[in-house]
């Protein structure tokens, strides 16, 4: 296909991959990225090399930098945002106005262009948590639960929150848009404080014989590997059912212990490590998994790739370019 499309967000994690995998795909790429959780490494750099992708290092905060960006773009995928629990912990309200002052700038920029853009915004599987938490919740969740709040005093809900608020407006914009909410995606290049970079850096570290810690063990997620997720997105962007919905993203199954997680970790690690568990950390879900049918119903496709291999393929990524070589990885 022949597409111009612009990435937020596009040194990060899923940026990249993202844009491998529309580029493949015979699309012609913007990323942009401020470079404070992206970052400008050797597998960045080289996939910046081919012709039809463009880098441009802006503060999407800055509306004279947004909308300089350009007015040519066919879909905007805004992955862009402040995220992970010990950002949003740390600075809660820079969370809430910062991810939201980017969205509009965003929009902004989107209602520039020469043709009218598909608007496909990030915003997470932590929407969930309210009414988790006061009212339960059907699990596997689908994408028309209801949606309650958790308390507004808690850091945590900040991230939660700018989200929701990001569904609202990419909602109300007048814009072509979908929305997708991320459950669990994890990968190369996906930085070190994720559970299951983390556990694999524990089972790297630590000598045979020893032990690893395992906090929240019976917790349970469903988690993607990101092979499958951009496959996924691009299906979000080229169909045309996709426009106007909220979707899932992720895998429904296996729903598994972070127990279970960690044991698999272990074993690809090939040593012989002992488990010794903590308690759950403090906000974390006890469950979470996505409702895919939706999703996999008008995509036609659903993940392929199971946990083991997943981590398999993860743990090769990290070892020859984080663990042993001293490397950096985007977050």
């Amino acid at each position: 296909m022949s597409a111009r499309v612009l990435i937020t967000g596009g040194a990060g994690f899923l940026g990249l991959h993202l844009a491998k995998h529309l580029w493949k795909d015979g699309c012609d790429l913007c990323l942009v990225d401020n470079l404070t959780r992206g970052v400008d490494d050797p597998e960045f750099n080289q996939f910046l090399s081919n012709k039809r992708t463009t880098f441009i290092e802006a503060d999407l905060l800055s509306i004279d930098q947004t909308i300089s960006l350009g007015v040519d773009f066919d879909f905007i995928f805004h992955l862009a945002a402040i995220v992970g629990v010990r950002h949003v912990q740390d600075q809660p309200y820079n969370v809430l106005v910062k991810n939201t002052r980017m969205l509009e700038n965003v929009i902004t920029l989107a209602r520039m262009q020469k043709r009218e853009p598909r608007l496909l915004f990030a915003s997470t599987s932590e929407v969930y948590a309210g009414t988790l938490e006061h009212f339960g919740l059907t699990i596997p969740t689908s994408e028309s639960a209801p949606l309650a709040l958790t308390g507004l005093h808690l850091p945590r809900s900040s991230y939660m929150l700018s989200k929701l608020m990001g569904e609202a407006m990419v909602k109300q914009s007048g814009l072509p848009f979908t929305i997708f909410r991320p459950h669990n995606l994890y990968g190369s290049r996906m930085g070190n404080v994720h559970v299951i970079p983390e556990q694999l850096r524990k089972a790297y570290e630590t000598d045979a014989g020893g032990s690893v810690v395992v906090y929240s063990p019976e917790h349970t997620r469903a988690f993607c590997f990101i092979d499958d997720s951009v496959e996924m997105l691009q299906r979000m962007m080229l169909r045309e059912g996709c426009a106007g919905r909220t979707l899932n993203l992720g895998s429904q199954t296996p729903e598994v212990t972070m127990r279970h997680v960690a044991e698999i970790c272990i074993e690809v690690s090939g040593k012989e490590l002992l488990i010794e568990e903590f308690a759950p950390t403090p906000g974390s879900p006890p469950r979470r998994a996505p409702d895919m049918t939706l999703t996999n119903d008008l995509l036609d496709y659903q993940a392929a790739v199971g946990l083991r291999s997943g981590i398999e393929q993860t743990w090769e990524w990290y070892c020859s370019n984080v663990f042993e070589s001293g490397g950096i990885s985007a977050e």
